[in-house]
């Protein structure tokens, strides 16, 4: 038996603690959230789960074996380093932290103490993400050209963090996952109408190599609730749509196909040579077994602890998301100049 101690009972904390009590040989022992609010809801939906209100009682508790951390990303450093020290394995939803120097320090006491770190990228766990990054790994869409992708809602107005640091982690793990590559270069454009310094719209580029360019967009302020991402690649084009039911993922068999020369001709004899053709095929949907990705991510949690193996989303993925979290901020506070990383 495994038990856990979920700090925070907010936004992502039920969905967190609906998983854990509903795996097998995992025990939600206790939760840490100081609203009183929703001190009745917590007692009447798991009442064998202990209660408090301050954090350290979990990691105090030595019947606790690890900590799931759902609390603002400014607590995530304090919140995750102290559980790390005393003893715990730890799951911080993302980001991981809100500094690159904060992430390096989890990890190497992580290593130190022998415990498991890892970082709530769930997307790395849903089946469709999974079956895009198939599609591409086996050539079928040819060379990657660009990607953009869109985050949008028109949602709550945070006053912690900005549009880019509450909505894009999920994007760059998605991409990092797919390319399994590392931006060059990235730089960003932000608009500010309800906060002077809270950016509520981000338009984002990453240059990654080999040519790859892609865009990210994010924003608390739009009439449609917008989870997509186009990859184009020189052989076909794929939509994950994460907000549709039953096609999260389109292929489509078309694109550019530039004519050849005739062989031997050192110049095009006709105006027709110069001619690109729109090639235009089958539209696929695949069928997807869709399994919740958030009781996957759980479920490899526990497993990691118990076979104290390497998590998919380990503390340097988390470390990875952030350094480009941070580079994105400062192109932000420095005019949209391009910044190498």
């Amino acid at each position: 038996m495994i038990n856990i101690g979920l700090i925070g009972f907010g936004y992502w904390g039920p969905n967190l603690a609906k998983n854990f009590s509903q795996i097998n040989g995992v025990f939600l022992h206790s939760i840490c959230e100081m609203k009183k609010e929703k001190a009745e809801r917590i007692k009447e939906q798991y009442p064998l789960t202990r209660l408090v209100t301050n954090f350290k009682e979990i990691n105090k508790n030595k019947e606790i074996d690890a900590v799931a951390i759902a609390t603002p990303p400014a607590t995530h450093f304090k919140l995750a380093k102290d559980a790390l020290l005393s003893g715990k394995h730890v799951l911080v939803e993302k980001p991981l932290t809100t500094t690159s120097r904060q992430a390096e320090e989890l990890i190497k006491i992580a290593q130190q103490e022998k415990l498991t770190l890892m970082v709530g990228h769930t997307f790395e766990y849903n089946d469709a993400v999974l079956k895009l990054k198939e599609h591409i790994k086996s050539g079928e869409i040819g060379d990657i050209l660009y990607i953009y992708s869109q985050r949008l809602n028109l949602g709550i107005l945070r006053q912690d963090i900005n549009a880019w640091w509450n909505l894009a982690p999920h994007d760059i793990s998605i991409l990092l996952f797919l390319l399994e590559k590392f931006p060059l270069r990235v730089s960003a454009k932000g608009l500010t109408f309800f906060n002077n310094s809270i950016e509520d719209v981000v338009f984002a580029h990453l240059d990654f190599d080999g040519s790859i360019s892609v865009h990210i967009h994010v924003s608390w302020l739009d009439p449609n609730k917008i989870r997509k991402m186009v990859v184009v690649g020189t052989k076909k084009m794929i939509i994950y749509d994460d907000v549709s039911n039953d096609a999260k993922l389109q292929i489509f068999d078309k694109g550019i196909v530039k004519l050849d020369r005739p062989s031997g001709n050192s110049y095009p004899d006709s105006f027709g040579e110069y001619q690109l053709v729109i090639r235009s095929g089958n539209l696929l949907v695949p069928q997807i077994s869709f399994t919740e990705p958030l009781r996957k991510e759980c479920m490899h949690f526990i497993r990691c602890i118990r076979d104290k193996k390497k998590p998919l989303t380990d503390g340097e993925s988390g470390l990875r998301v952030v350094r480009i979290l941070e580079a994105v901020d400062r192109s932000l506070k420095n005019g949209g100049k391009s910044i190498k990383l």
